[in-house]
């Protein structure tokens, strides 16, 4: 009799342990998405390292997948078709996201490492509380130039591109924003201009800087700087930094007329099946060993004050890099021009290109 029911408890333990299990397992499956995430991120915007030691440390594994373009990735989303658990749009594009209804809220109690983000980048007009998005890298737009091709341009204003001596040797980002704000932003005016006059005087301005135009490209614009087939750059500024750690010749400059500064953010699309994964990824891409190995691979700046203690000095105190607040406030942050507007920017940066062409 004793043996029958030690054998019967036997029995009911590892049914119960089971039963255990199998909810655990349920409990994580619906949790994690089956143990991978899909991140959507921009190109050559983060360490590989850093994927395989979060696959390591969690046992999740990393899809990754890039766009070229805040646009291209909102559309990606929009369909629904591939399940992002986690992507890096910049400001103006999750104040869009958020009013399409295509962004989960951030717990951010499951986000400790929150802690390591400098307040001066917390709560920002885009995403007041943070409620849908935590910082990744910022910067600003410039002009990356080599003054061993030049004749003693130092380009502290937009309207030194338009140096005659400069004919074919300026490259530029192809980006509306960036180019259209730039011809703005060269006559006072804002780069969120909604106003037809100041658009169409800006487009025209840019018009007569095609002679001095080499290419409008994307990332290309990197190689063609270090190998000096280009003498200046309209490019964001964690680009010019790749240039000027291959080529120390190099320089960047924010013109004093202002310019554009700018947020990427990490965010949990509506796609997302393992919300638990990516707030999991977020708080590791916030370790502040992690942000700074991060930081000295993508070569923008951080707004990770805890990784910031761990880079060189030389670096977080470089003031081309890391303006300091009193240079911020004349640089200006895109703001969300609605679709009628943003269709209106493409139009005229198309026919800038195209006038380049005739």
């Amino acid at each position: 009799m004793k043996s029958i029911i030690q054998t019967s408890i036997a029995i009911l333990v590892v049914c119960a342990l089971l039963l255990y299990g199998v909810s655990a397992l349920e409990k994580s499956s619906a949790t994690s998405g089956g143990g991978s995430i899909t991140i959507y991120n921009w190109g050559e915007y983060i360490d590989p390292e850093l994927i395989t030691q979060f696959e390591e440390e969690t046992n999740i594994n990393v899809v990754y997948e890039t766009f070229d373009s805040n646009e291209a990735m909102m559309t990606k989303i929009e369909q629904g078709g591939t399940s992002y658990d986690v992507a890096m749009p910049s400001e103006y594009a999750i104040e869009k996201m958020k009013e399409n209804d295509l962004l989960i809220p951030i717990d951010q109690e499951k986000i400790p490492n929150l802690k390591n983000i400098d307040p001066y980048f917390l709560d920002l007009p885009f995403d007041p509380g943070n409620e849908y998005s935590i910082p990744y890298f910022w910067g600003t737009v410039g002009i990356a130039f080599n003054p061993t091709l030049l004749e003693g341009q130092t380009f502290e204003s937009w309207d030194d591109l338009w140096d005659p001596s400069l004919e074919q040797e300026v490259i530029i980002v192809d980006g509306a924003r960036e180019v259209i704000g730039m011809g703005l932003n060269s006559l006072g005016y804002s780069l969120n201009s909604r106003d037809a006059s100041e658009l169409r005087e800006a487009t025209d301005k840019l018009k007569t800087l095609g002679p001095n135009i080499k290419a409008v490209i994307g990332d290309e614009i990197v190689e063609m700087m270090r190998r000096e087939e280009a003498a200046v750059a309209l490019t964001w500024s964690g680009q010019a930094a790749d240039m000027m750690f291959v080529n120390e010749n190099i320089d960047f400059s924010v013109p004093e007329e202002g310019s554009n500064l700018w947020f990427d953010n990490m965010v949990i699309p509506k796609t997302s099946s393992n919300v638990d994964g990516a707030h999991a990824f977020i708080n590791f891409m916030l370790d502040a060993e992690a942000a700074a190995q991060n930081t000295e691979y993508v070569g923008y700046s951080t707004p990770n004050q805890a990784a910031i203690a761990l880079m060189d000095p030389e670096v977080t105190g470089d003031e081309r890099f890391y303006p300091p607040e009193e240079l911020r406030e004349r640089l200006e942050v895109y703001e969300n021009l609605g679709l009628e507007m943003l269709g209106i920017y493409n139009e005229l940066f198309l026919e800038f290109k195209m006038d380049m062409k005739n």
